[in-house]
């Protein structure tokens, strides 16, 4: 061989070639794990593809396979994949299911609401919160999917239902803000899953984990926005934040009281702190809507609310919650915790008369 000959072109069109290619496979690989944060990593799922939703599953099919474990200290850690998930699921409202059924199908959920798998250790804690007020209904079909739907994640999980008292204006960024506190005095959960009542998910690869570097939007395609979402930064309807990601952005304002506009206060709080949101894959991301509105497209007139959240994130949040903790009760399919999340304040004449102008 001669180590001094000189390469012929072809060689050396050949060797930039590959050194052209290794860096666009290094430039690819950065981009997808750094760069972009629009879609959750799915890759430790072995998810089929394609996604085919016109052949779907009963949520309950094949969970008497999880029986309980003989022996716990033999027992091995929870898997990431699971032997009965089959991706899309049969989501219909035709039938209510009563709470006796709820329970029947699901012996081993504990008093309160909470699981853990029964033949495995599971690998993450998940509390999912549930701000509510006289929607029986909707709690119905809510707990009879979502029940079997976590079980077929090999969560351990528990469903807090935080309940607001009285008939005053709803306030469902405060109750938000209760419901972690509460949760977390129970156990240090992994993920905080903020949850509709009215929003059903429809696969069950959708996985209901905090699995990412910053918090996730959930529901990125739902049925009555034509599986789309109302507008490009929507942050609503069912997010997930770790505890460390809540409440470094002071969590939800405790002062959006009977109008829209705290999901886009909090999607604003998470762009101050330094951090960028995830969107699970619209293929996963689908959800079902239980609240009987006619399904429709995105308008094009619905736009993000106009927040002022750099001025008043420090100081309206976690640090500034005030409420009466009126019950806390542990019902067989979920903690309910009733509280009194008070008044909104008493506008002035003239907050009224600047309101109207905005």
């Amino acid at each position: 061989m001669v180590f001094g000959r000189k390469m012929t072109r072809s060689q050396v069109e050949n060797r930039w070639f590959l050194v052209f290619l290794i860096i666009f496979q290094a430039i690819f690989i950065l981009i997808l794990y750094r760069g972009s944060t629009s879609v959750v990593p799915q890759d430790h799922l072995d998810i089929p593809r394609p996604l085919d939703y016109s052949k779907t599953e009963d949520v309950y099919t094949n969970l008497s396979l999880y029986i309980r474990g003989t022996d716990n200290t033999s027992m091995q850690d929870c898997t990431s994949q699971t032997l009965i998930n089959v991706g899309p699921l049969t989501i219909t409202f035709d039938m209510l299911p009563s709470e006796k059924n709820i329970i029947d199908k699901n012996p081993y959920v504990q008093l309160g609401g909470c699981y853990r798998p029964q033949h495995c250790v599971a690998r993450y804690g998940t509390a999912v919160i549930v701000p509510y007020r006289n929607r029986e209904k909707q709690l119905r079909h809510f707990l009879y999917y979502l029940h079997p739907f976590l079980q077929r994640q090999q969560l351990h999980y528990c469903i807090y239902l935080i309940h607001q008292a009285g008939s005053g204006p709803f306030n469902r960024a405060k109750l938000l803000n209760i419901g972690v506190r509460e949760a977390l005095k129970d156990e240090d959960w992994d993920c905080l899953l903020l949850h509709n009542v009215n929003l059903i998910p429809e696969n069950d690869y959708n996985f209901y984990i905090c699995d990412g570097k910053y918090p996730k939007l959930m529901a990125s395609a739902i049925d009555k926005f034509l599986y789309s979402v109302p507008y490009r930064s929507f942050f609503g309807g069912v997010t997930a934040f770790s505890p460390e990601h809540y409440l470094k952005i002071n969590g939800f304002p405790n002062t959006y009281w009977a109008r829209n506009g705290e999901d886009d206060d909090i999607a604003e709080r998470i762009q101050i702190a330094g951090m960028k949101i995830q969107r699970t894959p619209f293929s996963l991301g689908r959800y079902k809507s239980a609240d009987g509105k006619q399904v429709s497209g995105p308008r094009k007139d619905i736009k993000p609310a106009e927040v002022h959240t750099r001025k008043t994130w420090k100081d309206d949040g976690m640090n500034s919650l005030d409420f009466k903790l009126l019950a806390k009760e542990k019902h067989t399919l979920y903690m309910n915790i009733t509280v009194d999340v008070g008044a909104p304040p008493v506008q002035s004449s003239q907050d009224k008369r600047e309101g109207n102008k905005t």
